[in-house]
Formats: structure tokens, C-alpha cells, sequence
């Protein structure tokens, strides 16, 4: 039995320890104030994260590295992309994974998990679609807020990306499914240098009037710093897209992802953060860029910061970080994971050496 931490009493616990070995459970928050501040974590690291490293993991492992994130607590796990193999070799198993046998039980046992996936295109979501149903409740679209960006990545025009989206948002709706949007390069493009707060807004509710559920806003170079999210969401709230509908999807390439997203959550009203386990993930665009921001660095500095997040085994997704940075063969990106693993290899050895002088 695990006793329920508080945000006031969390921060005691770390103050008097000076270590996140508190952090082990997370448990819910009953207080309905606490619960409008709550903050949805959306784990990319399954598609957004593996799409973008070298290594080409086998279904198995994706599969054992979704079960591990929902068993760590996680509700919402990307679980792949229905993109052309030909350019994305690393999703070319998202069917596969879909319909395992151990994905099922976990729908089963987990009533409110959402497993979404990543579709470009209506062939994306035929190709979903011709799967077995109730695979998923949930789909995925993107569209860049800068003309060089969407010309690179989609070989057309922002208002053309858009243009193809409206099939997926019909047919998805006749099907029953959600759908999220991504704007991709809200604070900067390597193309284009500085994107107009006013274009991202335009984008944002673009997709919001097409269907979409929630808008997240990605920093794809990963340049962004608060003062860029103010103008970024004040526009798109002058366009009628509420903080409430809008997610922050930070990158880490200069290493204010975490001041960014404390800053969107806790200032601006922002409830849903994207993140990948172990800073899984990159940027082809940008050389040398760390990627995604670690979920377990994300949920560290929420919980310190006394902004209440789902129910989270911490240590738990802690250790997930290391199981699938190694599968990878490369290192951990979380800080975090890494101070966690080093506090457990030294009060592992602490133990052995009281042993010893039994």
C-alpha cells in the first residue's frame, strides 16, 4: 500500500532528502482544484521518439516498451506511424504492434489507455482502417507553421497540407476517432529562421476547425524559451484556440525544454505536455539536436514544482528509461533516469558493504 503524496508534502519529502527517491509513487490528487491544474502527459516516445533513432528495434520490444510505459502509469502512448517504410523504416511494423496479443490485454485491463497513431494522409488512415477495429481510439495529423518546413517534409504548401488533411478529419469522424493535431516548428524553422506567432495561430485553428481535439505545439529545433510560448499562445488564443485545447511539445536542443514547459503550465494554462522516455528521438533538421524532452525529467520537475500529474509509478518509468536505452545501444537522455540509477547503485552498495560486516 503506497500512502497518497501531496504536492505540499512531496516538496517537505524532498527538501529533508535532497533525492527523488520519493518520487517512487505518484499517487492521484482528490482535491477538484488540484484537479483542474492536473497535467496531462502524452509519451511520444514510441513513434516520435524510435522514428527518429538510427537503430530499427524488432515489434516485440515496441510492444514491451508500451506495456512498460502503461504499467509505469502512463495513459497516453503513441504507439506508431502509418507512413511509407520506404521513408520511415522504424514504423514499418506499427501495424504489428497494433494488433498484438499483449496490446489487447491492456486495452482490456486499462479502460482509459489511448494508444493513438501518426496517419500523414488518408492513405495513412486507410491503411488503419484496414485493420481489425477498436485498435486504437485515436489518430494523430501534423502540419508545419512554416512554408520552407512544410516544403521539406511534405513537398507542398502549409494551406496544401491542410487542403489534404480534410478526408482524414471526415472519415476519421464517420469512424468514431479522435484527432489530435501537431504543428511542427512554432518557434523557429531551419528554413525559414523565425515563424510569426500569427502563422502558428492561423495553423492551430486551422486544425481546430477542421476537427481537432487538441492542438500540440511543437518546437521542433528546439529553440524556444518562455517568453517565445507567450507570444506563440497569446495569438492562438486571439484566434478563439484556448490554452485548454493547445499541448506543448518541446525539444531539448539547447536545453530550456523544461523552463519552457514549467513556464507553459504554470503561466499560461497549458494542461497537456508531450514528452519521450528517455529524450528518445531527434531532429534530421538539426545537427547534434538532443530531440524530445525525457518524460522522466518532465515529471520530476512538475511533481517538485507542486503541479499535480497523473498517476505515475516515477521509479518505475525511471528504469524503463534504462531498459530501452540500452535495447537501443545508446545512452540514456533523461538526467533524471540517470541521477535515479546512480542513487540506486550507490545505496545498492551501501547495502552490500553492511553486509559485509555482518
Amino acid at each position: 500500500m503506497h500512502r497518497a503524496i501531496t504536492p505540499r508534502s512531496l516538496r517537505a519529502q524532498l527538501a529533508r532528502a535532497h533525492a527523488p527517491q520519493h518520487l517512487a509513487q505518484l499517487r492521484p490528487l482528490s482535491s477538484s482544484s488540484l484537479d483542474s491544474r492536473r497535467v496531462k502527459v502524452v509519451e511520444v516516445g514510441p513513434r516520435d521518439g524510435l522514428q527518429n533513432e538510427k537503430a530499427v528495434i524488432s515489434t516485440d520490444v515496441k510492444v514491451e516498451l508500451i506495456e512498460r510505459l502503461v504499467k509505469g502509469g502512463l495513459r497516453c502512448v503513441e504507439s506508431g506511424s502509418f507512413v511509407s517504410p520506404k521513408w520511415v523504416p522504424q514504423m514499418a511494423s506499427t501495424a504489428d504492434v497494433l494488433q498484438s496479443s499483449r496490446l489487447s490485454a491492456l486495452r482490456s485491463t486499462h479502460k482509459d489507455l489511448s494508444l493513438p497513431v501518426l496517419v500523414p494522409n488518408i492513405k495513412g488512415l486507410d491503411s488503419l482502417l484496414a485493420l481489425p477495429p477498436n485498435l486504437t481510439d485515436e489518430i494523430a495529423v501534423f502540419v508545419s507553421a512554416s512554408e520552407g518546413f512544410s516544403r521539406a517534409n511534405l513537398n507542398c504548401s502549409v494551406a496544401e497540407s491542410l487542403s489534404r488533411l480534410e478526408p482524414v478529419f471526415r472519415t476519421a469522424r464517420d469512424r468514431g476517432l479522435k484527432v489530435r493535431g501537431y504543428v511542427s516548428v512554432v518557434l523557429g524553422c531551419p528554413f525559414d529562421g523565425r515563424v510569426e506567432p500569427q502563422q502558428v495561430a492561423h495553423v492551430a485553428k486551422a486544425l481546430r476547425d477542421l476537427g481537432a481535439y487538441e492542438v500540440s505545439l511543437g518546437d521542433t529545433i528546439g529553440v524556444g524559451v518562455p517568453r517565445g510560448w507567450d507570444e506563440v499562445v497569446g495569438a492562438c488564443e486571439q484566434q478563439g484556440v484556448p490554452a485548454r485545447q493547445l499541448a506543448a511539445h518541446c525539444h531539448d536542443t539547447y536545453g530550456t525544454a523544461l523552463a519552457s514547459i514549467l513556464h507553459c503550465v504554470s503561466q499560461l494554462g497549458i494542461r497537456t505536455v508531450d514528452s519521450s522516455i528517455a529524450a528518445l528521438g531527434g531532429c534530421p533538421y538539426s545537427p547534434g539536436a538532443t530531440g524530445n524532452v525525457a518524460t522522466e525529467d518532465v515529471l520530476y520537475a512538475l511533481s517538485a514544482s507542486e503541479i499535480p500529474t497523473t498517476v505515475l509509478a516515477f521509479d518505475e518509468l525511471c528504469q524503463v528509461g534504462e531498459w530501452i536505452s540500452a535495447e537501443l545501444g545508446r545512452e540514456n537522455g533523461s538526467r533524471v533516469g540517470k541521477a535515479m540509477k546512480g542513487r540506486r547503485e550507490r545505496d545498492a552498495a551501501k547495502r552490500e558493504k553492511q553486509k559485509a560486516k555482518l
